[in-house]
């Protein structure tokens, strides 16, 4: 159901140059969070092989901040409802620039996931409260026209993240620990403009209670299904007592997270926002988007580098069709939205959008012309930038203030979740395809399989011969084709979710005309009726 709309302005609102000030340290340590995310991924091979890492913790050292950073969110968005909005962000970004200097300064493989774990747990708190920062400083229907700016940042951390981490580990004065330490000074400089910018209304309630149980068992539960995800198919069958195991105790723990949820005075995620018709089919389309963009443009520069024989400053740069698809499609359709305050058509269109440009890619080959690829990432792009934050959006404008840290954070959450099972499902079935592709095309040259070293995705493609090396490049560049169709069929789960929508209405007011009242607010240390953010 759309909120009422309400168009009076509102005393002591932040004026433009306000929210620019305090956008721009928001939007510095989202980049640095975002990035950190994805700068390890053309590093990994050097930062391994100088701690003398195994192949399981090549993965967990990505595996391990995506986890922490998913399972928190959740909790993270509910803090923001109880506590003052900005000491949780700054809270958030010291554990973040501490998890950072320790994560560079590792010296084994267990120091480095501990550390990324630890990092991954700021970074669950910076991507959830930026986006509650935002909602609690712009009326939904102004924000459409700051979401590009947001846009802009996620794809530039999301591409921008690969081929900043290639340029480090080949400049010989750096070094791979500098991939870590990169963002702490940054960071630094974000959390120094945000004390001075960042000027909140904090909601005081009396005799809060914190959902521990709830929250550990969302964390939990969330848990043991990404380490099951994460150690399928490569450690263990789909089919196996392993995966029974896990997921079994995964779905326990969560069923057991709902019922204590619908019990709780303050559930970490309430049900009665989850089960609105808005948030409901937010929560699928974010998940189907999620599991597609991340899913599928993981993939890119792994095609490029291996498929295509570029190097990972190259991978980068062709990968930018992407970014500028993100970049130009969010700023103009949120300044449409902002002009219009209708959001359904825009969501709608960019999940047919996304469709269309993984179908395009779903073709692509090893010879594929550059040309062509270039075109199917800019649609893939474009639909990214039209549909992911503006789903944030959609729910926002159905929440009360009290609420929106819970709700932005449930959809943050489960795009997050989307997003790891897509990496994870999606390269298992890269990695069966590519290792039977290689085996029959090697079979078939007179060369036996074992020759390979019986590990495909470790190859190091410039010691083998020439006619190995097309076999390996071929291998690649095919089976990436396969996953992006099935990235397709994915978000067309995304489209049926938009198409369901109501028409929605953004409002003008920063809360909801029903908010309560007798609410208390506070903005940093000043005490204010809460009936003033509404009015």
């Amino acid at each position: 159901m759309s909120a009422p709309t309400v168009t009076r302005a509102e005393p002591g609102a932040m004026s433009h140059r306000q929210i620019m000030e305090a956008l721009s340290g928001l939007l510095l340590v989202l980049f640095v969070a975002m990035s950190s995310a994805t700068i390890v991924s053309t590093a990994l091979p050097k930062i391994i092989g100088s701690l003398n890492g195994s192949q399981t913790q090549y993965t967990w050292v990505v595996t391990a901040s995506l986890l922490t950073a998913t399972a928190t969110t959740p909790i993270w968005g509910k803090l923001a409802d109880l506590y003052s909005k900005k000491l949780l962000v700054q809270l958030a970004i010291v554990l973040f620039i501490a998890g950072s200097v320790v994560a560079g300064f590792s010296q084994t493989a267990g120091q480095l996931i501990a550390a990324r774990a630890f990092q991954g747990i700021g970074m669950g708190g910076v991507q959830a409260l930026v986006q509650v920062a935002i909602a609690a400083m712009i009326p939904p229907r102004e924000r459409g026209r700051y979401n590009g700016y947001l846009g802009g940042v996620l794809a530039l951390a999301t591409v921008g993240g690969p081929l900043l981490g290639g340029l480090i580990v080949d400049t010989s004065w750096l070094g791979w620990r500098w991939c870590f330490f990169i963002g702490a000074p940054v960071a630094v400089i974000a959390l120094v403009v945000l004390q001075r910018t960042l000027h909140l209304a904090t909601i005081r309630r009396d005799n809060v209670k914190i959902d521990y149980a709830g929250a550990s068992l969302i964390a939990a539960g969330v848990s043991v299904l990404l380490i099951w995800v994460s150690f399928v198919d490569s450690s263990f069958d789909w089919i196996s007592w392993q995966t029974g195991a896990m997921v079994g105790a995964g779905l326990v723990l969560l069923a057991l997270a709902v019922w204590v949820e619908s019990r709780a005075a303050e559930p970490v995620v309430p049900l009665e926002i989850v089960k609105q018709r808005t948030t409901a089919l937010s929560i699928l389309a974010s998940l189907a988007v999620g599991m597609a963009m991340f899913g599928g443009s993981v993939f890119l520069g792994q095609y490029f580098q291996i498929g295509r024989g570029y190097s990972p400053t190259e991978a980068g740069l062709l990968t930018i069709p992407l970014m500028a698809g993100v970049l130009v499609s969010s700023t103009v359709s949120g300044r449409m939205i902002s002009n219009s305050g209708k959001i359904k058509p825009y969501i709608v269109a960019g999940t047919l959008v996304l469709v269309a440009g993984f179908a395009a890619l779903s073709v692509i080959d090893h010879q594929t012309p550059l040309w062509y690829v270039g075109v199917g990432m800019a649609l893939v792009g474009i639909g990214v930038g039209m549909s992911m934050q503006n789903l944030v959006l959609a729910v926002q404008n159905s929440v009360q203030l009290k609420d929106i840290g819970a709700a932005s954070s449930t959809v943050a959450f489960f795009r997050s979740l989307g997003g790891t099972i897509g990496v994870s499902v999606l390269g298992a079935v890269l990695a069966h395809r590519v290792t039977d592709s290689i085996t029959t095309q090697l079979a078939a040259a007179g060369v036996p399989a074992s020759s390979s070293g019986g590990d495909t995705s470790s190859l190091n493609l410039a010691e083998l011969p020439a006619a190995m090396q097309h076999i390996v490049r071929a291998a690649y560049g095919d089976a990436t084709g396969h996953i992006f169709l099935i990235s397709a069929a994915i978000a067309v789960v995304g489209v049926i979710a938009a198409l369901l929508f109501k028409q929605i209405t953004l409002r003008s007011t920063i809360d909801l005309a029903k908010a309560a009242p007798e609410a208390k607010t506070a903005e940093d240390e000043a005490t204010i009726p809460a009936g003033s953010v509404s009015r």
